[in-house]
């Protein structure tokens, strides 16, 4: 029998209730932290920040040392897998990510064959500091994007409202994309591997653009993909944890539960967790999922939105977290006033 995990998210991740609720927020390392400014400025670029692994580190301790958060999840960015690749990926001031796209078959032939685990050492490296620097009670996350949130940005070469340009991609050249997504596979089991072995204890996988798929693709390019990481993670490190991120995707949730895929699913703000959990095996951890927005407006609204989901999920094995990653503009304040509220339930 394995030994019972002392810490918190671990023992939600395991299934088991743990109250008050442990906590954390997704892009807690990021620009509505003033020290994070600071250490973006010495970096140069957002790559060259994600690719240092001593001022990656430092970013990732920032929001543990200011807020004690339960888990510190990496600091890097999920398309880390395509640079690696070989495809061109470069971040514009105030415009966010631009890339070459990868369109056809020819295009997709000029990226490496198999991930070069090697160019991601600085990311392997960054982890194998934290696992010595966080405090012992803190879990080290680790995560990627799915295939389909990467492809469309590879196929698009930037982030776009609907993602379009993938969607029809996958219409018109299905064999294209089902290659890329299995590329994409791949790779990303790979790399959560790898990070398993470099410290992390727990990985999510961010399907960011799951709402944008029809039914008639969803499996296809999102159900499936993410299964088959899930598990090619498990055969290979049966002890790592993973949590399972698809925004938008509340109408597959109870699928991606009924499957065993990941052992937490994470709620994007437009669920009510009152609805949702009596709908999932009782067995499956949560996480989630106050509105950003609410956190920005603070007071009333904010505490309204907490109070809601405590009392939702109490008794059950449930991650506090936001439905989606905290905003620039969030004030410090409220996250500390969020923290007193969650932890003095």
């Amino acid at each position: 029998m394995s030994e019972r995990p002392t810490k918190a998210i671990l023992r939600v991740l395991n299934g088991e209730p743990v109250w008050p609720l442990p906590i954390w927020i997704m892009r807690q390392a990021g620009r509505y932290l003033p020290e994070y400014r600071e250490t973006r400025k010495q970096a140069g670029s957002f790559l060259d920040l994600c690719y240092t692994p001593r001022l990656a580190e430092e970013v990732t301790l920032q929001p543990i040392r200011r807020f004690g958060f339960d888990a510190s999840i990496l600091f890097s960015d999920i398309l880390v897998i395509p640079h690696a690749l070989g495809q061109d990926v470069r971040f514009v001031e105030n415009e966010g990510p631009k890339l070459d796209p990868i369109t056809s078959e020819t295009d997709l032939a000029k990226l490496a064959d198999e991930l070069p685990l090697e160019r991601l050492n600085p990311v392997f490296e960054t982890l194998d500091r934290l696992k010595q620097s966080l405090p012992k009670e803190t879990t080290l996350l680790g995560f990627c994007g799915a295939p389909w949130t990467v492809a469309s940005y590879m196929i698009a070469g930037k982030g776009t409202p609907d993602q379009a340009p993938a969607r029809l991609t996958a219409y018109r050249n299905p064999a294209f994309m089902d290659a890329l997504i299995e590329k994409l596979v791949q790779a990303s089991t790979g790399y959560l591997i790898r990070q398993i072995d470099a410290g992390a204890e727990a990985v999510q996988i961010f399907e960011s653009f799951g709402a944008a798929l029809p039914p008639a693709l969803f499996d296809r390019l999102s159900l499936n993909p993410i299964r088959r990481m899930v598990e090619g993670l498990k055969a290979a490190r049966p002890q790592a944890k993973a949590i399972v991120f698809v925004r938008g995707g509340g109408a597959n949730l109870h699928r991606f539960a009924s499957a065993g895929i990941g052992d937490a699913l994470a709620l994007d703000w437009t669920l009510d967790p009152a609805q949702v959990l009596p709908t999932l095996p009782g067995t499956v951890a949560t996480q989630g999922n106050l509105d950003p927005l609410a956190l920005i407006a603070g007071g009333e609204p904010m505490e309204r939105g907490i109070d809601h989901i405590l009392g939702a999920v109490r008794g059950h094995p449930h991650i506090f977290n936001l439905g989606h990653g905290i905003l620039p503009e969030t004030p410090v304040a409220h996250v500390e006033q969020m923290i007193a509220r969650v932890r003095g339930a």
